[in-house]
């Protein structure tokens, strides 16, 4: 798992080195800005779905997808961030405790 992580993180730096090498007038197209405002949205949403939807079994459906779900819920009315979190938690909390999940 190590030489991974190491690797992970070399690709990672030097990726953000060829970043600084290339020249402004690159950066500043339209289609380069538009992707990079889009892509971290994107990293993250993959990011959410694995964390919420996979296990070492494979696919799966548990406590962790109400937590989502309640999440998303709150996010459409509007709730602060810190309520969202914290219904979110204790909805896949309380789901465990009653053995869901």
């Amino acid at each position: 798992m190590w030489p991974a992580v190491l690797l992970a993180s070399l690709a990672s730096f030097l990726t953000k080195w060829a970043g600084h090498l290339l020249p402004e007038s690159l950066l500043e197209r339209p289609l380069i800005r538009r992707a990079a405002a889009l892509l971290p949205i994107g990293l993250l949403a993959a990011l959410l779905a694995i964390q919420t939807f996979w296990s070492p079994t494979g696919f799966v459906v548990d406590a962790r997808a109400a937590g989502v779900a309640v999440a998303v819920v709150a996010l459409v009315l509007r709730a602060p961030f810190l309520v969202v979190v914290l219904s979110a938690a204790a909805t896949a909390a309380l789901l465990r405790a009653f053995g869901v999940g």
